[in-house]
């Protein structure tokens, strides 16, 4: 039986010179850094929808990132657990889950914790990479980023 053809161009193997520099994300942060503020705007929205008392998320909008003492542990572990508590997927089960059980403080929480994630990635706040926690999604932050424009 004869070998399939191969097709013009396209490597058979493992490229022999991977890529020096992943793609730059710059030209997509200011969309992100958007979509951050969009979902913060829903999230005080739907927070407001609930009811709940404003002292609520005036006290826990910052509660997420508690996740950070997951760096006492290492950067690499630090970053799972920091990503875990800041991504959009957890608020979003969170309300599905106040939804399913007619839970209205369940939703109350799940808008603030919404929030806090879109505000994150409003100031340039992004998902952390086990490199640092100054490297993000989002590009570095803190002390990394100003020796970046100064370098």
């Amino acid at each position: 039986m004869d070998a399939p053809p191969r097709l013009p161009n396209v490597p058979s193997g493992p490229p022999s010179d991977p890529p020096s520099d992943p793609p730059s994300l710059a030209p997509v942060v200011p969309l992100l850094r958007l979509e951050g503020a969009v979902l913060f705007a829903a999230a005080v929205a739907a927070f407001a929808w609930t009811g709940a008392p404003w002292w609520w998320f005036v006290g826990l909008l910052l509660a997420p990132d508690l996740s950070a003492a997951g760096y006492l542990r290492g950067p690499r572990l630090g970053a799972r657990v920091y990503n875990a508590a800041h991504t959009t997927a957890a608020p979003a089960a969170t309300a599905v889950a106040g939804l399913l059980f007619d839970l209205p403080a369940l939703l109350a929480v799940a808008s603030i914790w919404a929030a806090h994630v879109g505000m994150d990635r409003a100031l340039g706040y992004g998902l952390k990479l086990p490199a640092s926690f100054q490297a993000t999604h989002l590009g570095p932050i803190g002390r990394a980023r100003r020796r970046r424009q100064d370098g």
